[in-house]
């Protein structure tokens, strides 16, 4: 059964994105675009899944989504909220580094810094006063978990803390967007379940929070995301394989009513068949 909602302005609008790197092109004419998405009574960001075979070219997109590798040619753009808006629309910018949070699978935290002076660090571009400051920070340590390790430094965290915390520190120093390259892997069961609620807190925090995650498991995927763009190699009339990522098909789960449900059904898992056929061929 679909779940109602309701899509307003564009936040992430990818067009005709190529990357190459001298004679060597990685992505061609990748398009994305994504809207914010507004269901009544609740706060509702994006989660968006990009997934691919390896070598395809999804860390080359992520690199690009977060301002670390120019375009070749094409534009990202993004919402400018630092200008008013004009006309009931919000002026638009290219990505910058820094406009949008990256974690990578190492989950990269300063040694030297506690949990707490990690987060301060992240908020130094901020106009929020000290008290202000400390409130934001103790808030989303109390509500991810992390309130009592608060003072401890990385050495002495579990993996799971230091996801939770490599994510708050985009999060506090990058506003609405943030990238996660593979946050599932090499993780058990349990630790899965805390990235799992990790989105679910990102998400529900801000109906603007737009979170870009890859992963190999296709069905997490489906039962996380409410977009998905399948990364891959084309083929030409001929049916010869041409070596250059793009993107190969969109699902909007929204729009086919498979998003925002507890669990998997045997809708959920059509897609994740006809995603794996996708993804073989390309």
């Amino acid at each position: 059964m679909a779940i109602a909602y309701e899509q307003k302005d564009t936040i992430l609008h990818v067009e005709n994105l190529t990357v190459a790197y001298g004679e060597k092109v990685i992505l061609q004419n990748v398009n994305i675009v994504e809207k914010d998405t507004v269901r009544a009574g609740k706060s509702q960001g994006q989660v968006i899944a990009v997934l691919g075979r390896s070598g395809r070219g999804k860390s080359t997109l992520f690199r690009a989504l977060t301002g670390l590798e120019k375009p070749t040619s094409g534009r990202i753009l993004i919402p400018d909220y630092s200008k008013p808006a004009a006309n009931g629309q919000q002026p638009a910018k290219l990505v910058q580094e820094g406009d949008v949070g990256f974690v990578n699978q190492k989950y990269t935290l300063f040694r030297h810094k506690t949990v707490y002076q990690a987060l301060w660090f992240a908020l130094r571009n901020t106009t929020l006063t000290k008290a202000e400051k400390d409130e934001k920070i103790m808030h989303y340590l109390q509500e991810w978990g992390l309130e009592k390790n608060k003072d401890q430094y990385p050495n002495f965290l579990s993996g799971g803390q230091r996801q939770r915390t490599a994510i708050l520190e985009q999060l506090l120093s990058s506003g609405y967007y943030m990238v996660l390259d593979e946050p599932f892997s090499g993780l058990d069961v349990g630790n899965i379940i805390n990235v799992k609620k990790s989105f679910e807190l990102i998400s529900q925090s801000h109906e603007l929070n737009t979170i870009l995650f890859s992963t190999h498991d296709i069905e997490l995927a489906v039962e996380l995301a409410d977009s998905i763009y399948i990364i891959g190699y084309p083929q030409d009339e001929k049916g010869n394989t041409i070596n250059v990522g793009t993107v190969l098909r969109h699902f909007d789960l929204k729009q086919m009513g498979l998003a925002w449900h507890d669990g998997l059904r045997a809708e959920h898992l059509t897609c994740v068949q006809h995603i794996k056929e996708i993804m073989l061929k390309g």
